[in-house]
């Protein structure tokens, strides 16, 4: 039997303590799958003060304090950080959050309306080294650090730099992975002494990017492994179209990069115990999704509409998710037998889109400008089809979560929607949704037409599409064993980095 292992996963947000995205999905559900596995796995974020509530999750103190070295040279001076502790909820995970008032005592977590914070390089590469120092602090040794997206990404480079003689993290070895590569911690050459990493580390070979430091790039270069959050988006991070100037890097790394699925948590996201819905469904009582569709519809204010489907979207409103597309077919859209509801948050013009689309479209619109978790739960499970367009989409957990629900995806074939949905052939009745592959308006909108005609005209056939998506398991249990196979193939290899 394998060794159990003992597991950090460093991560800028997690639910639900902190989320603007689905890395804190990740971060909050991965943990307590591989412990269900048996291994020794702990997550580590900072302490955003003004938005993380200690009475709500029982955040503790622990004695002592951090003394975290930055700059270099001339400008090398220790800063203090003071390590909380809690659980993930239903779960006995520890949570250690890091506190430093200066960096994380914020409205938001990376930016405002105005932009990014500017001191953002300092935040991240001060948490990514208080990361390293919790560890001994808490004399915990971690056999594997996963880091993730650019935030986190200078860990595995101090660990192959600064850290490389250190005994205490001599068998440590890193993964780091991929969530959206299209943002990738792009700072001035100038912040290179504020993280303190030896000169030789701007290079081609190491953080240098066109004249920048690329966070992001040091990741991939300086871990052991490298994954990302599904097979096709590993793949298509290796061209031009979907690599954002990093695809050279990705191609050179190519045979050390995983695509894992990411799962839901189907303790949290189940019709069967959803305490969101008024009343229970599974995939042999599909009359209750019905009934769940009906007093939704009257919650919002829309009467129900004989024959009409109701169409669910949740996304951040910007063109990534597709909405350039959508409003090209929006005033098609709802000429057709559809109801609509919406909800997220974005983009100033798509704000304006779903406000236009709610004004145009009282009786058969509903567009919330918000983020909220329970209508989040009561749109996944009242919708009869849920729309993602996206131009890429590394992953993707809203056509996972639909699945789940018995309400039929349809997506662009990209990314992790590629993975997970797969177009309905009436000729054997196999698949789960709706696909199109161009990034044009009309492919989207008759990939809708399709959907609603097999709605309405073949109710046996749209049963047998629910129940197949309801059947399938999307939990974390599959991909929690495949993140434990890429951290022992890490630890087999620990290669060195170009620093050391």
């Amino acid at each position: 039997m394998e060794p159990k292992l003992k597991i950090l996963m460093v991560v800028s947000e997690c639910t639900p303590f902190a989320k603007t995205g689905g890395l804190a999905d990740v971060a909050g559900a991965l943990p307590k799958a591989l412990a269900s596995l048996g291994h020794d796995v702990r997550v580590i974020l900072p302490y955003y003060t003004r938005k993380i509530d200690a009475r709500q999750w029982g955040i503790t103190r622990l004695p002592g304090a951090l003394d975290v070295p930055m700059g270099g040279g001339e400008t090398r001076h220790q800063l203090t950080a003071h390590l909380h502790e809690t659980r993930l909820p239903g779960s006995q995970v520890p949570v250690y959050l890091v506190s430093q008032d200066a960096f994380f005592d914020r409205e938001e977590l990376y930016r405002t309306d105005e932009g990014d914070y500017e001191d953002n390089a300092a935040r991240f590469g001060f948490f990514s080294k208080a990361a390293l120092a919790a560890c001994k602090h808490l004399e915990f040794q971690p056999d594997l650090v996963h880091c993730n997206d650019w935030h986190t990404a200078l860990v595995p480079v101090y660990l192959k730099t600064l850290y490389s003689h250190d005994s205490f993290f001599s068998a440590t070895a890193t993964v780091f992975t991929i969530h959206n590569l299209a943002y990738q911690g792009l700072f001035s050459r100038a912040i290179m002494q504020a993280t303190g990493l030896p000169d030789s580390t701007f290079s081609v070979d190491g953080l240098e990017f066109y004249g920048q430091v690329n966070f992001m790039k040091g990741g991939i270069i300086f871990a052991d492994m490298v994954s990302t959050v599904s097979e096709r988006y590993s793949q298509e991070i290796q061209t031009a179209e979907y690599g954002f100037g990093l695809e050279g890097i990705l191609q050179r790394r190519s045979a050390d990069l995983r695509g894992i699925v990411n799962g839901i948590d189907t303790g949290d996201w189940s019709p069967e115990g959803d305490a969101y819905l008024p009343l229970r469904y599974d995939r042999d009582h599909l009359e209750g999704k019905a009934e769940v569709k009906k007093r939704f519809l009257k919650e919002l204010g829309l009467e129900p509409l004989e024959d009409h489907a109701l169409v669910g979207m949740i996304s951040r409103l910007d063109s990534q998710k597709g909405f350039d597309l959508l409003s090209e077919i929006i005033d098609y859209l709802m000429n057709l037998k559809i109801q609509f509801v919406i909800l997220g948050t974005g983009d100033r013009k798509y704000h304006e889109l779903l406000e236009r689309i709610r004004s145009h479209y009282p009786d058969k619109a509903s567009t919330h400008l918000v983020f909220s978790n329970e209508l989040a739960h009561k749109i996944a499970a009242a919708s009869d089809l849920f729309l993602m367009p996206s131009r890429y989409e590394p992953c993707g957990l809203n056509q996972i979560i639909s699945l789940r629900y018995g309400t039929v995806p349809v997506v662009r074939a990209t990314g992790g929607l590629a993975d997970t949905v797969h177009e309905f052939d009436p000729s054997d009745e196999s698949g789960n949704g709706f696909i199109f592959h161009e990034y044009n308006s009309m492919a989207f909108f008759n990939a809708i037409q399709r959907a609603l005609e097999v709605y309405e005209t073949r109710p046996d056939q749209w049963k047998g599409l629910m129940r197949r998506g309801m059947a399938e398991d999307h939990s974390w249990t599959a991909s929690a064993r495949r993140y434990e196979d890429l951290y022992r193939g890490a630890l087999a290899k620990k290669i060195p980095g170009p620093g050391a």
